[in-house]
């Protein structure tokens, strides 16, 4: 599929979204829209494997009729083969164009709809790939009010979703391609665009994804694991499994449900095999799902700022306990970045988006900032990013880069690309030109004047280990030099204006037989 047909397919699932969405608000419809597009792309999926397996049989999966005792076998068959190496099953009848059929024939099919999708995720009972579709359709409540105030409105708005996405060709022959996830990201994004500060719980801006990505991936051909600890909507690990030729296993985490089932679904459509994926729901902080285990590449974009327990009991906590001190209730990011550090490989490389208090507030963060640069010199490179490029916040953030045996060990670069910026409509927009900008002196470590500053250690703790960006970037511009003898030109010309202008009212008041303000005008 070309670019073009790509940016065809992504309007089309647009359209429909807006066009059938109704009163819904945008963040709400999401959850269906995207709901019914992955339960598409698993009936195409299923057709695709069952054509594989009757090839030579001289007869289709769509075509095999579950009453006729001579095609049972062939059902069961396919079914057994299915769970075990696409991870799910389904049958002709619960297939995605079955349904839209029989919608356009104005049949009722929610209670069917509602069925299938809940046997999609029976069927992996007891397997290997049970974990990653558990209730995975949960959010998808056919029997909301949302949909319609009665059932056979929420019925004739389902059949019509299923019906125009029927129409559409996903073109999931090509394995090497993500036509489909890339859709999928986009109407992610277009949904977060619209969903206000609910955005930063589910999307980061691609062009920052990518900027991320290609900093853990640095010099790298494959991964043996990347870890994101609030991973949203998997976005973010997906970009980093681009970046390289593969990938071994990809870990993440999520707190809200609904963003943990959207992850799972992204995983799957991006055609991550289940068996190569990991992705839990549960608050990180407090409970963490991958305990003992470290990553080559661990990627964060964590929500800003955000309430935590700080609970000290944490001090005995061994992601906590060598620093000394907590990161405050009301400021969880320093608490998400010792998290990150700790899960960390020794060879590995993390790079997280925190807001720019990280790099100056004291206290405890100052502690545990101080820790990490005194102590375990982790820190490699902070990038100060433009303010406005995050849904649903417009304070500026910057990247904190940490590896655990870095190569520049006397050292930290700054960057400030905080202008490096397109402003659009709502929102600031990182282009490609500023990632390969911020790229390039990432890789060169080089002074830049007024946008790069490798920073010995001296330095570093001469300013009290503050890593404000402005402390060690200059890009204060310098005023024109001032000339004052036409300073002095314009003064004079000004005081012969007033004394006219003085002189003018004096003469008008005197007319009228008042006192003048300007006694003194001659």
């Amino acid at each position: 599929m070309t670019q073009v047909q790509l940016q065809q397919l992504q309007k089309q699932l647009w359209n429909i979204a807006n066009t059938l969405r109704g009163t819904m608000g945008a963040d709400e419809f999401r959850d269906y829209i995207l709901g019914f597009i992955f339960y598409k792309y698993l009936s195409e999926k299923a057709i695709a494997f069952a054509d594989d397996v009757l090839d030579g049989e001289d007869i289709k999966f769509l075509e095999l009729d579950e009453s006729n005792v001579e095609h049972t076998k062939y059902i069961v068959a396919i079914k057994q083969n299915s769970i075990e190496e696409v991870g799910y099953a389904l049958t002709p009848k619960q297939l995605f164009h079955s349904l839209a059929e029989r919608g356009r024939q104005g049949e009722f099919i929610l209670d069917d709809l509602a069925n299938t999708l809940k046997s999609i995720e029976q069927s992996t009972l007891g397997t290997d790939s049970a974990d990653d579709f558990a209730n995975l359709f949960e959010d998808l409540d056919l029997n909301s009010t949302k949909l319609g105030n009665s059932a056979n409105d929420r019925n004739e708005l389902v059949a019509k979703i299923l019906s125009h996405l029927d129409d559409i060709d996903f073109d999931i022959s090509n394995t090497e391609s993500d036509v489909l996830g890339d859709a999928y990201e986009y109407l992610i994004g277009e949904f977060a665009s619209g969903a206000g500060k609910k955005a930063g719980e589910f999307y980061t801006p691609q062009t920052v994804s990518t900027l991320l990505a290609k900093i853990v991936t640095q010099g790298k051909e494959r991964l043996r694991s990347v870890y994101d600890p609030t991973c949203g909507s998997g976005s973010l690990l997906l970009r980093v499994k681009r970046e390289v030729q593969d990938v071994d296993m990809i870990y993440g985490q999520e707190m809200n449900r609904t963003t943990y089932n959207l992850a799972r679904m992204n995983m799957i459509l991006h055609d991550v095999h289940f068996a190569k994926f990991d992705v839990k729901q549960e608050n990180t902080l407090t409970r963490p799902q991958h305990e003992g285990k470290t990553f080559d590449a661990v990627v964060a974009n964590p929500p800003f700022s955000a309430n935590w327990s700080a609970d000290p009991l944490f001090l005995q906590d061994p992601r906590f306990s060598n620093y000394g001190k907590l990161a405050p209730s009301s400021k969880a990011d320093m608490a998400f970045v010792q998290h990150m550090i700790h899960q960390l490989d020794e060879h590995g490389t993390m790079a997280v988006v925190l807001p720019h208090g990280v790099l100056f507030r004291g206290s405890s963060e100052g502690v545990i900032r101080r820790y990490l640069i005194e102590q375990m010199n982790v820190i490699d490179t902070i990038i100060g990013l433009p303010a406005n490029i995050f849904y649903g916040t417009s304070i500026p953030t910057c990247v904190l880069v940490l590896k655990k045996n870095r190569e520049h060990t006397g050292d930290i670069l700054f960057i400030d690309a905080s202008n490096d910026f397109e402003k659009q409509k709502n929102q600031n927009k990182l282009l490609p030109e500023h990632l390969d900008s911020i790229l390039g002196a990432f890789e060169n470590r080089q002074n830049i004047e007024k946008y790069a500053h490798v920073a010995t250690l001296k330095e570093i703790t001469d300013n009290d280990f503050n890593l404000n960006i402005p402390r060690y970037v200059d890009t204060f511009e310098a005023e024109a030099e001032i000339d004052l003898n036409v300073i002095a030109k314009h003064l004079h010309a000004l005081e012969q204006d007033s004394q006219k202008t003085d002189a003018v009212i004096a003469n008008f008041c005197a007319e009228l037989g008042i006192d003048s303000p300007f006694r003194e005008a001659k």
